[in-house]
């Protein structure tokens, strides 16, 4: 397996993704496009990132109506992207339906909690669970709906590995030690986030930000 490293370029302006994305491209192993990126630039931008020849991950967290979210993989199909979010607070049809859709070498993971929640966020929309006893309760039912894994903060990580072993579990919200938190609240050091069970670590900023973009990915490849 390359490296498990995937940046996330969430930004609208695909020139400094391409930059970015091309100072990097020696030292990760894929590329996340999100919202405000695909809503921006759409499935050209797309295109023209996957030009470089890295796996893209699709972070859309789709979250509608099963046909709505069905129909809406299927418009994919044509960017084969490597991994594909959908919210698993969908429900099981939803997933098995997104899954159902999916191109064949896609894999699609249902995102549990964002990192940016806290147990009092999840309190304040009606979930009175702790953030872990809502991560399993979701992975375990993208489990039964057929999805190839879940996204999960670090802390959540181990106990979703150990129910569902065979599971491809994307964890984002990744700090180096030290590093500025942000506008997340659950979060982890690349090397803890692997010896955890991590699948993919997802990290944004600390590279993005960075003065030299490729010196930070170089860096945190040498912790893992």
């Amino acid at each position: 397996m390359g490296s498990r490293i995937y940046v996330a370029l969430d930004t609208p302006d695909l020139g400094r993704a391409l930059a970015i994305a091309g100072r990097v491209r020696n030292h990760v192993g894929g590329l996340k496009l999100g919202l405000e990126f695909f809503v921006a630039n759409g499935a050209a931008g797309v295109r023209e990132v996957a030009a470089l020849g890295l796996p893209i991950f699709l972070d859309l967290k789709l979250h509608d109506i099963p046909n709505t979210v069905a129909s809406a993989v299927q418009a994919l199909h044509h960017l084969s992207p490597a991994i594909l979010t959908i919210h698993a607070s969908g429900g099981r049809a939803m997933m098995e339906d997104a899954k159902a859709a999916a191109p064949p070498g896609t894999k699609v993971v249902g995102v549990t909690v964002l990192t940016s929640l806290d147990a009092a966020d999840l309190g304040s929309i009606g979930v009175a669970s702790e953030p872990s006893s809502q991560v399993a309760r979701l992975a375990d039912l993208a489990a039964e709906a057929g999805l190839d894994g879940i996204v999960c903060s670090g802390d959540e990580v181990a106990a979703a590995r150990a129910r569902w072993k065979h599971g491809f579990f994307v964890v984002p919200g990744v700090r180096p030690a030290g590093g500025e938190v942000g506008d997340q609240k659950r979060v982890i050091t690349p090397r803890a986030a692997i010896d955890s069970g991590a699948s993919i670590i997802v990290v944004g900023r600390p590279i993005t930000k960075a003065v030299d973009p490729d010196a930070a990915a170089r860096a945190i490849a040498a912790t893992l």
